[in-house]
């Protein structure tokens, strides 16, 4: 029997966040991935130098990569530094790969990396979310549904 993933994932150091991705797509499902890294990324992830807001992840010849996160150049490498955008390879289970590719497919979901972490053992971890986008209606209903949920805790606070 399979042991069950924890629901929250263990961030120890978060390097990156999309923050916007929230506001952009409606989240219904977490997954938390690997990453597969050269030398130099990880020095410069733990520098905590990447930026994630403009990526997304696909799904290609049965393997997810992350694509267009941008993790600048180590300053101390030498010159087998690695290139800052280049396409990285996430590490799931095959079942996991096979649920979101249906996911993508059937639905028009789209998968978007909500953050880049290290965990309790150290090693890098992309928090990945399965995610339907948007409209413009949908943005001003979630923006009065957070501001309205803010103003009834406010009112609570304050009455007592």
């Amino acid at each position: 029997m399979a042991r069950p993933k924890p629901e929250t994932f263990d961030k120890q150091k978060t390097v990156a966040e999309n923050r916007r991705a929230k506001f952009d797509y409606a989240i219904e499902d977490k997954f938390e991935a690997g990453i597969a890294l050269q030398g130099t990324e990880v020095k410069a992830l733990r520098a905590g130098e990447a930026t994630i807001t403009e990526s997304y992840a696909e799904i290609r010849d049965g393997q997810a990569w992350l694509i267009n996160a941008n993790i600048p150049e180590f300053s101390h490498g030498n010159r087998n530094n690695h290139e800052a955008k280049r396409p990285r390879k996430l590490l799931l289970h095959g079942r996991e790969i096979q649920r979101l590719l249906g996911a993508v497919e059937r639905k028009g979901m789209t998968l978007v990396p909500m953050s880049i972490y290290f965990n309790k053992t150290g090693r890098a971890k992309v928090e990945l979310a399965l995610a339907k986008g948007r409209q413009a209606k949908d943005k001003r209903d979630y923006i009065k549904d957070r501001d309205w949920k803010r103003d009834k805790a406010r009112i609570m606070r304050d009455q007592g």
